[in-house]
């Protein structure tokens, strides 16, 4: 455990965005099961009815850091592809 007072705010800012970075990491990845699945029953129509919402997550989270910008595009290219 952390003795020194800069070390103990450091401690619970770190905690906090861990929080928040898995908040936007698990909704992606609910997302995308979410749209295999659709794609695995042969339901591409609801399954691009999600894929605002998928974009919009994955923006986000490259916008905030959780994951880089390329694996963003990367993931929405090929959620795309799968769809097609």
């Amino acid at each position: 455990m952390p003795i020194k007072q800069a070390a103990k705010k450091a401690l619970r800012q770190s905690l906090k965005r861990q929080k928040r970075n898995l908040n936007y990491y698990f909704k992606i990845k609910d997302l995308v099961k979410k749209v295999r699945t659709l794609v695995s029953q042969k339901k591409i129509d609801e399954g691009k009815k999600l894929l605002p919402e998928i974009y919009q997550a994955l923006d986000k989270a490259a916008k905030k850091g959780v994951i880089k910008k390329n694996a963003a595009a990367r993931q929405k290219s090929r959620i795309f592809k799968s769809l097609k």
